[in-house]
């Protein structure tokens, strides 16, 4: 009889066959664990239909949300607030009380104030004041709600828009169209709950972070489309291959999934089915939702799409048409705001540009989603990560730097007041003096509008329920309807 040496059996028995085969493997822990946290936390999941629609802890108002994010940090001193003050006092130094404790992402000190050279006026019953650069915003000031004393903690781009899309400065945690794919799922079965657009001459700081779905499950992370052709690459089938071809091919990885999912336990394989089932379907559905030419002559006009031609007007049209098809959560981005002065990035010349390139769009999408009777359970939300400073910029040209003591935002339908005005800042914009709402407020009554207490939609990870909103954040109940 021929006895293995001991060795040799210690040998065959490496750390990936214990972690694989013993009862408290790494993936046992891990589909234990999220077994436990589904049976425990208010969102129950089922993990072989993660997307599956659900209900919050009470009826929403909001049932979508499409968030056009203006990654840069607009001047809302040169948009959406009127500053006489400013103006007289343009060149002057700054208060000395006002500056104290500040602190600036590149202002050195030597810096002066600088009224805006733009030209304002008052629109709608609600008075709202808007610069000459967005005209087509006089349409919809009477449809939205304005947000004119935001402020944030964090005056770096990339930090700045990890805190504003996911309650945090640093990479990992899930972004807040995450949690709303966590806690609803989705209507669509044949595209993803959170569908990701960008536009401009770059990505935004931070790149795919801010989608991310951190310690979610990854089936709630953002998907990003492209703006023209096929949103993803290699969608199509190969040339040669048939539809029945390629469903048994599916079939075939799903079943040598399921075999390692019974073999290691690990949750995320059910995941990889997942998105193989729905790449399968998006083959289909995706292709027709970019056809955005079955649109009338009429709607393009009104978004000022352009054919052929990918832009932010195109994200805002594709954004409407995600909505109409059930997907949860659209996040477009549009870069760049960020107008510090300088040759490619200054108020004289690049703000006007960047302006055009969103204004009209922005508006007919409000307008569009409420002609269609979908704006009163879709939420709109227009923001940057921060503001930007009362002081120019020593530069090249003219700019402004990042300020994160006071910024406006504007939110239409999902359950927000139209035409109302929450909060006001002091006469040269430095801080907010009435209606101050912080990031984690903003995210609070997001949630709140989606049907949820911030304070309840957690989910536990290392030890610890997580939630948006950490430990911090109240609803802006003024502005809700």
């Amino acid at each position: 009889m021929n006895i293995p040496h001991p060795d040799s059996i210690l040998q065959d028995a490496t750390r990936r066959h214990f972690f694989q085969n013993c009862g408290v493997g790494i993936g046992s822990l891990a589909l234990s664990q999220l077994i436990a946290s589904e049976a425990s936390a208010e969102v129950k999941v089922d993990p072989k239909s993660p997307l599956a629609p659900r209900q919050g802890h009470f009826p929403g108002k909001a049932k979508n949300v499409i968030f056009l994010f203006m990654a840069g940090g607009p001047s809302q001193l040169d948009l959406f607030e009127d500053k006489p003050k400013l103006r007289e006092l343009n060149g002057k130094t700054p208060p000395e009380s006002l500056m104290a404790g500040k602190r600036f992402a590149f202002l050195k000190g030597n810096e002066t104030l600088l009224g805006t050279k733009y030209k304002f006026g008052r629109y709608g019953d609600c008075g709202m004041e808007l610069s000459e650069l967005i005209p087509h915003h006089q349409k919809i000031v009477d449809e939205v709600c304005w947000l004119r004393g935001m402020t944030t903690d964090v005056f770096n781009h990339g930090p700045a828009k990890l805190f504003m899309n996911t309650g945090f400065q640093a990479p990992g945690r899930p972004s807040l169209g995450s949690w709303a794919t966590y806690g609803l799922g989705s209507k669509s079965q044949d595209l993803p709950g959170f569908v990701v657009l960008q536009s401009g001459p770059r990505g935004p700081r931070a790149g795919a972070s801010l989608w991310s779905s951190g310690f979610l499950p990854t089936s709630y992370q953002g998907v990003p489309f492209r703006g023209q052709g096929d949103p993803i690459l290699h969608l199509r089938s190969p040339e040669g291959i048939s539809r029945t071809s390629e469903r048994f091919f599916y079939d075939a990885v799903a079943a040598l999934n399921q075999e390692r999912l019974k073999a290691s336990q690990d949750a995320e394989i059910l995941t990889r089915i997942n998105a193989y089932e729905m790449a399968f379907r998006m083959q289909t559905s995706a292709r027709e939702l970019m056809e955005v030419g079955q649109e009338t002559d009429e709607t393009l006009g009104l978004y000022g799409v352009e054919t052929g031609k990918p832009s932010f007007a195109r994200n805002c049209l594709l954004a409407r048409r995600l909505v109409e098809r059930g997907v949860r959560f659209v996040q477009l981005y549009h870069t760049n705001w960020d107008h510090h002065g300088g040759p490619t990035e200054n108020l004289d010349k690049h703000l006007p540009e960047v302006s055009r390139e969103i204004d009209q769009a922005s508006t007919a999408l409000v307008l569009d989603l409420k002609r269609r009777g979908l704006l009163d359970d879709t939420l709109v939300i227009w923001s940057g990560e921060f503001g930007r400073t009362p002081m120019g910029e020593v530069r090249e040209n003219l700019g402004r730097d990042h300020h994160v003591d006071a910024f406006t935002l504007w939110m239409a339908g999902g359950g927000v007041k139209k035409g109302f005005i929450h909060g006001e800042t002091d006469e040269l914009g430095f801080g907010v003096t009435q209606g101050k709402v912080h990031v984690h407020d903003l995210h609070a009554t997001i949630m709140h509008l989606l049907g949820f207490d911030h304070e309840r939609l957690t989910y536990r990870f290392q030890g610890r329920d997580f939630r948006l909103t950490d430990v911090h954040g109240h609803v802006v109940k003024e502005i809700l309807a």
